[in-house]
């Protein structure tokens, strides 16, 4: 039998547009009900994306109240008409109904429009830290597109996209070089990638680890400026770097996510990687869990680029840290 729902919950949102700090605010709103094909969860985590900071200064096409969250993992306590295979008290975790909804992830209980079964074996906090980046990582490699026995640069290997972007490619056979600072490096070479620091040289660097130019280079890091170098990577050609972390403003022609779009999210691919995860053959590196109540410090480090890993709200503890 579903729970009696629950007339309120705390919930982070924003009611104006502006720098996520100054309009995010921690409240009591009602707690939504799903819609047809949605389940409802209570969560248990909630990770943090750099896309967060971005909704809160207008990113989204709709107007607030808006939440943050876009990655969940929590236990199903409503459904919503036609959801099959799925049953009340079910370990889930995936994506909000973050365009439908005025509240995200980031709350007590959460409408998600994408959910699939945690695997025996994942640790819920782990399976929420996955969503963003896998499927974004999965969607740009695809874009690319990227096969067996090419070797793809990945400009950012120690963001959490990054990160995951170099085990997606590994793991269908490419090979791959990552520039990373020292946080993950040894991790990275630990996976099997061949590892370089950002920086002066890194052109050259790059290069003389691949034996020449890389099949194609892949821009995940939230900095601005690099892309020409990445250009240089790959032999001069443009439309073998895709960015999305830079939107090409300068117009050197590279591809852009703001540009290409596919087929669509990549969210069919979650299940799978989830399994991998389970098994140790997959993961994306936790560095801190905050309370709720505790948004603001977790905000503070993740806008800074410096949590070294995903940042997770944990709405059901009183208390978390570092993992």
């Amino acid at each position: 039998m579903p729970n009696s729902k629950p007339p309120t919950m705390k919930a982070l949102y924003f009611k104006t547009i502006g720098k996520p700090l100054d309009v995010l605010r921690l409240d009591e709103v009602a707690v939504p009900s799903p819609g047809a094909g949605q389940v409802r969860v209570r969560v248990h985590a909630c990770a943090l994306n750099p896309a967060d900071w971005a909704v809160c200064e207008g990113f989204l096409p709709v107007p607030p109240p808006r939440g943050i969250g876009f990655d969940v993992a929590g236990t199903v306590d409503a459904l919503g008409e036609g959801v099959q295979n799925i049953n009340f008290g079910d370990l889930v975790f995936g994506v909000p109904d973050y365009l439908g909804q005025p509240t995200g992830g980031a709350a007590e209980y959460a409408i998600l429009k994408v959910f699939l079964p945690i695997p025996q074996g994942l640790d819920i906090t782990e399976a929420a830290a996955l969503p963003m980046a896998v499927e974004t990582a999965a969607r740009s490699v695809d874009l690319l597109p990227l096969t067996a026995d090419q070797t793809l640069m990945v400009n950012g290997g120690g963001t959490m996209t990054g990160f995951a972007a170099v085990q997606i490619a590994l793991l269908r056979g490419a090979h791959v070089i990552a520039s990373a600072g020292e946080t993950f490096a040894d991790r990275l070479r630990e996976l099997g990638a061949k590892v370089t620091p950002y920086g002066e040289g890194m052109v050259e660097r790059v290069r003389e680890l691949a034996g020449g130019a890389p099949d194609f280079a892949l821009h995940t890091a939230q900095v601005k400026g690099t892309l020409p170098d990445l250009v240089k990577i790959v032999d001069g050609d443009p439309k073998r770097v895709f960015s999305f972390a830079d939107r090409d403003e300068e117009g050197i022609g590279v591809r852009t996510a703001w540009k290409e779009h596919g087929p669509g999210p990549r969210y069919d691919v979650l299940g799978h990687y989830a399994q991998l995860a389970a098994e140790g053959r997959f993961s994306i590196p936790i560095a801190r869990t905050f309370a709720l109540e505790d948004w603001r410090g977790a905000a503070e480090i993740s806008i800074s680029k410096k949590a070294h890993g995903k940042l997770l709200l944990l709405p059901g503890a009183s208390n978390a840290g570092e993992r």
